[in-house]
């Protein structure tokens, strides 16, 4: 009985230990608006890959253009949500584009 409690309490410590990752992001509030994007004139590869749009970057002094890129899909209903510069009273922060469901 005594070595089942101190697992349990072993357990439960561990448990407060862990962090989950995603939710340990820091935004970086950029006070300086966002150029407008950049038109890429673009071809598919193949049939089957989705345009990722380019985006501007904050590189800590100015923002900097990434192009634009087709990727392949992860999974057949896939669809890529853009990031984008968003707005707020601290000044604008990125969000990451992603593949949704």
């Amino acid at each position: 009985m005594r070595i089942l409690s101190r697992f349990m309490a072993l357990a439960v410590l561990t448990g407060l230990l862990i962090i989950p990752v995603s939710e340990a992001r820091t935004r970086i509030y950029v006070r300086i608006a966002p150029p407008p994007i950049v038109v890429e004139q673009v071809q598919a590869p193949r049939s089957g890959y989705v345009w990722q749009q380019g985006y501007h970057r904050w590189n800590g002094r100015s923002y900097a253009w990434t192009a634009g890129t087709w990727a392949r899909p992860p999974h057949r209903r896939a669809q890529w949500v853009p990031g984008r510069w968003v707005q707020e009273h601290r000044g604008y922060y990125w969000v990451d584009g992603h593949w949704s469901r």
